[in-house]
């Protein structure tokens, strides 16, 4: 069986819930928000009218934007 590259690419992304982000990030609820509508966080994706998640993916680029290089 030959695995399919447009399928994987077609896989979709993870989306993860308010009490994920808290933990990976370290970030309150409130810290969150501020962040998104300050554009300094990334924005979440509405799942309905009262339901948001957060693209893995968007997370990730955020944690590596805000690492420090060298010793500082």
């Amino acid at each position: 069986m030959q695995s399919n590259p447009k399928a994987q690419a077609a896989k979709p992304e993870k989306l993860l819930r308010l009490p994920a982000v808290e933990e990976l990030t370290a970030l309150r609820k409130s810290s969150i928000y501020a962040g998104a509508k300050a554009g300094t966080f990334p924005q979440p994706v509405r799942l309905s009218a009262r339901a948001v998640a957060w693209r893995e993916s968007d997370i990730a680029e955020w944690q590596a934007s805000r690492q420090t290089t060298g010793g500082q």
